[in-house]
């Protein structure tokens, strides 16, 4: 038994190495469409600027509707390929969104971020794909080496648009949106090495339970508040981040300042993974979660404190921190809360509640600026993160109760 669970951890590394990697490759698509899709909306737009990122919301969207036909996909041709075909529609998204600048079409230009989005939601499954061809105590650590794969997307995408935004000048951020087709087929290339079995390793070892009806896994108490966690965090980043690059350029810094400061975020994003893992494990799931809340409630105090650069930049770099402790904390701890059986529907639910919400936040991001500027993105951030906060508390309450009852 020693040596079996010894090939399912190295395996379960191999696997999780392989998605790091193809998440730092795909990966970077995203911090494309975030830091240029709100400023390439406005300079598009003739009129009513509030509308500017609604490509961002565009590609948030793409995340939602995508993520029940990725679950469905994956069960019909498996996890496999159909992570693979996750990268085919990435870089299709990428050739629309390119395409759209050339004819300086704003709708087909949120089009390609829609696409762009949907090849995002089969991203969103490598932590789950991660998580469950590992062992039950290896999941935490398997979910953050594969978002740790974000801090080379961090890096690479900006990078990226510093230097092909002018590409096919005057045709401005084409070039950037046009990488988006190599990366997203060399991240399917990168997925082509994966071994995923039939049944989950995670499956292997613990007991065989029939699926319960989803309704009864939903209702779950922790699973509504890891959900609620899980869901603040992922929105509330959505909401500041989306807003901030059009705060910065409308505070008289330049778009690369910009987008560097996204850099910082993505990075601040996915760096505290290769810890967060073991954090968990030492400090329990709903201590990091926690923590990730008072680092956005942080970010938010932060922002308002004033419009330097550094502040921008702090308030991006707790931003990106709090919502990993927050979204990493929360997925463990949705994990947690079904059976191998169960995992497919579950995750799809999970995804497309979390992207819808992320999705709304985006775009409201565009409005709440417009009409009352950067401190009123800061301030919502306040309440919802205090709600978490109390949720968290109250089901550690519920949890001492049953323990000494």
């Amino acid at each position: 038994m020693s040596e079996t669970r010894g090939d399912l951890y190295r395996e379960a590394k191999r696997t999780a190495l392989i998605l790091a990697v193809s998440q730092a490759v795909v990966g970077s698509a995203a911090p494309i469409a975030i830091s240029m899709g709100g400023l390439a909306g406005f300079y598009l737009l003739d009129a009513d600027k509030s509308l500017a990122t609604a490509p961002v919301t565009g590609f948030n969207v793409g995340i939602a509707l995508g993520a029940l036909p990725a679950a469905a996909l994956m069960r019909a041709i498996g996890r496999r390929n159909g992570l693979m075909s996750g990268g085919f529609v990435t870089a299709c998204g990428g050739f629309v969104a390119a395409l759209a600048l050339f004819q300086s079409s704003f709708w087909l230009f949120a089009l390609g971020l829609l696409v762009i989005g949907t090849g995002n939601a089969f991203l969103q499954q490598y932590r789950f794909a991660a998580a469950d061809n590992a062992p039950a105590d290896f999941k935490p650590r398997a979910i953050s080496w594969v978002l740790g794969g974000g801090v080379f997307a961090a890096v690479i995408g900006p990078q990226i648009v510093i230097h092909t935004r002018e590409l096919f000048a005057p045709v401005m951020f084409a070039g950037a949106f046009a990488s988006i087709i190599v990366l997203g087929l060399l991240g399917s290339m990168v997925l082509s090495f994966l071994r995923l079995p039939k049944e989950a390793p995670s499956a292997q070892l613990d007991d065989h339970q029939p699926a319960r009806p989803l309704s009864v896994i939903i209702l779950q108490p922790r699973f509504l508040v890891a959900l609620f966690c899980g869901i603040a965090s992922y929105a509330l980043m959505s909401f500041v981040m989306t807003g901030a690059p059009l705060a910065m350029v409308g505070c008289g810094f330049t778009p690369d300042e910009a987008t560097l400061g996204i850099s910082w975020h993505v990075m601040a994003m996915f760096a505290p993974s290769f810890i967060t893992g073991r954090l968990i494990a030492r400090f329990g799931r709903e201590t990091i979660v926690a923590t990730g809340l008072v680092l956005l409630i942080g970010c938010a105090l932060v922002a308002l404190s004033g419009i330097a650069l550094w502040q921008f930049w702090t308030a991006l770099i707790l931003l990106g921190v709090g919502w990993n402790f927050g979204f990493i904390g929360a997925t463990s701890m949705v994990a947690e809360c079904y059976h191998a059986s169960e995992k497919n529907s579950v995750q799809g639910v999970h995804d497309f509640l979390l992207f819808s919400i992320t999705a709304f936040a985006s775009l409201m991001s565009g409005q709440v600026y417009n009409a009352y500027g950067w401190d009123m993105l800061a301030i919502v951030v306040l309440p919802v993160a205090i709600s978490c906060l109390a949720a968290l508390g109250v089901l550690a309450l519920g949890a001492r109760k049953h323990r000494t009852a």
